[in-house]
């Protein structure tokens, strides 16, 4: 079903008598800007907190950042240098000084392929 271009704009008309009816337009005054402008920054101060707040936890963050690179960055100011790698301390960690401890172990071939 087809409208006619006069329906639609009749229809149009009548949503634009409706919206008017619904909000009139204010009385301007030498408070009219001063009003309008209180009412909404009155209601930007929540979202203008929450702003400065993440802009903060930001810099924050940043700040916190860097500190920590500069840390991890920095030698050590003991001056001592290791005189061995990492593996040749865990080689000399784990050397057993008792050679009697390690046994080679010796496995029965003929039981396990009697359960086969």
């Amino acid at each position: 079903m087809m409208q006619t271009p006069d329906r639609g704009s009749h229809e149009l008309d009548e949503l634009f008598r409706a919206y008017r009816a619904a909000c009139p337009d204010p009385e301007p005054g030498a408070n009219f800007m001063p009003q309008l402008w209180q009412r909404i920054e009155s209601r930007q101060t929540f979202s203008s907190f929450m702003i400065r707040m993440a802009g903060g936890f930001a810099t924050a963050a940043v700040a916190l950042t860097l500190l920590m690179a500069a840390y991890l960055y920095m030698p050590p100011s003991n001056g001592t240098v290791p005189s061995q790698t990492y593996v040749e301390a865990l080689a000399a960690s784990y050397a057993p000084e008792d050679p009697d401890l390690i046994e080679p172990v010796y496995f029965e071939t003929s039981d396990l392929t009697g359960t086969l």
